[in-house]
This record gives C-alpha cells, sequence and structure tokens, in this order.
C-alpha cells in the first residue's frame, strides 16, 4: 500500500537516496530542500526547519499533494565544523536550531496527525559521531546525540497509538564531501573502519526503509547504526 512520506533534506546525499528507495517501493514522496535545486522525479517543497511558518505550510502542501505524513524522515542538517575555542556562539546555535530543533518542529507537527490515524513511522537520521564525538564537532555531536533521546523519549510518548520512532546513525558514506579528503585522511578513517569501507547512501536507505516498514513495526526507541562497525560498542 502507497504512503504518504516526507523526507526533509532530501535534495541530495543520504537524503535523496532515502527518498528515491520510498519511491521506488511504490511510496508517494515529498522532500524539503532549502537550497539549491529539487530533485527530478520526486514531489518537492521549499522549507526552512528552522522557521516554524515555513515547517507549516511544507505539511500543508504534502497534506493537500499527498496525504497526511504518515513516514517522516528528519534527515535536514548542517554542519559548522571548528574546535570548541574557535566555535561561536552563532556556529553553535546554527546547528543545534537546525539539526536538532528542527528535527523538534517537523515531528511536532507530523503527530497531528499520525495520532489521530493511530499509526505512524518517524526515523530521525543521526550519526555515529553523535555517539563517538568527534575533535571540531562539539556543534554537530550535540545535536545528533540529542536526537536519541528525543526519539526515545517520542517512543514512550506515542508507542501507545502504533507510532514508532527510531533512529539510523549513519558512519562515513561516499560522497562529494568524502570525496574531497586527503589520501591521508582517507587511509586514517577507514583505518578505524571494522568493514574497511566507507557506506553508501543507498546502504543508509535501505535501513531506513526497512524501520520505517511493517516488518519493524515492533521496533521503537532503537538506534541502528550502519557504520561498519565503527561505532560499535554505543
Amino acid at each position: 500500500m502507497s504512503r504518504s512520506v516526507l523526507v526533509t533534506g532530501g535534495n541530495r546525499g543520504i537524503g535523496l537516496a532515502i527518498a528515491r528507495s520510498f519511491a521506488s517501493a511504490g511510496d508517494a514522496v515529498t522532500v524539503t530542500y532549502r537550497s539549491g535545486d529539487p530533485p527530478e522525479g520526486l514531489g518537492s517543497v521549499r522549507c526552512d526547519v528552522t522557521d516554524g511558518s515555513s515547517v507549516e505550510a511544507a505539511f500543508e502542501q504534502v497534506e493537500k499533494e499527498q496525504g497526511p505524513v504518515e513516514v517522516l524522515i528528519a534527515n535536514a542538517g548542517i554542519t559548522r565544523d571548528t574546535l570548541l575555542l574557535r566555535m561561536s556562539e552563532q556556529d553553535f546555535t546554527d546547528v543545534i536550531d537546525t539539526n536538532l530543533t528542527g528535527a523538534y518542529r517537523v515531528a511536532k507537527r507530523a503527530l497531528r496527525k499520525m495520532l489521530r490515524a493511530h499509526s505512524g513511522r518517524i526515523v530521525f537520521i543521526s550519526s555515529v559521531v553523535g555517539l563517538l564525538g568527534s575533535a571540531g564537532q562539539v556543534n554537530y555531536a550535540a545535536s545528533k546525540a540529542g536526537l536519541v533521546g528525543m526519539a526515545r523519549s517520542l517512543a514512550r510518548e506515542v508507542g501507545s497509538r502504533s507510532i514508532t520512532a527510531n533512529i539510523v546513525a549513519p558512519g562515513f558514506v561516499e560522497s562529494d564531501l568524502t570525496a574531497d579528503l586527503s589520501a591521508e585522511r582517507r587511509d586514517q578513517i577507514l583505518s578505524e573502519i571494522p568493514l574497511g569501507r566507507y557506506a553508501s547512501a543507498d546502504e543508509v536507505a535501505g535501513v531506513v526503509r526497512w524501520v520505517a516498514s511493517a516488518e519493524a513495526a515492533y521496533v521503537t526507541g532503537a538506534v541502528i547504526p550502519v557504520d561498519g562497525g565503527l561505532g560499535m560498542g554505543h
């Protein structure tokens, strides 16, 4: 059965792979984007998750075009990497407001209709960095760790309505960003990953789609790593 799916930050990278994965399974999918161009072949709506009115407008459009959101993938995120002593308060608050508070905004809005339907799937895209920490990413790691507490608290609040809330925590993924790393840095990262390679965005997308599926109806409050073993034990 086709479902109404919304993927925030879905016009590139992992978000786009997730959106395409749901679409290939026959779901009606819309992605949000704040900058750049919308992807072809998918519904799209410009949305800034740091702006409550923008979030409201995006949901209203999605509900009009494909029905109430039944599956929400909270993926939108930014980085402002630098060591803490050099990190401005703006760098910190911008990352928290987008990655963590933005997820709160879209989850809260999606729950309005999910609670009435007594059904729903919410998946927050975190990161292995939120579990392990990373020098130069205090703001990013804090935002991604915060998603774990958010998802687990939400799972306890809405589980009785057959709504699940889970975390998928990717490790290093093949992307334009990792391609720009120096050979030395790439070798260092790979040496720390037991599987000895980066993930593909499609591998992350497959896990996200599974945890939002009927087969995972009894999985909630879970943190599912897709990191090649990098963060095991956390």
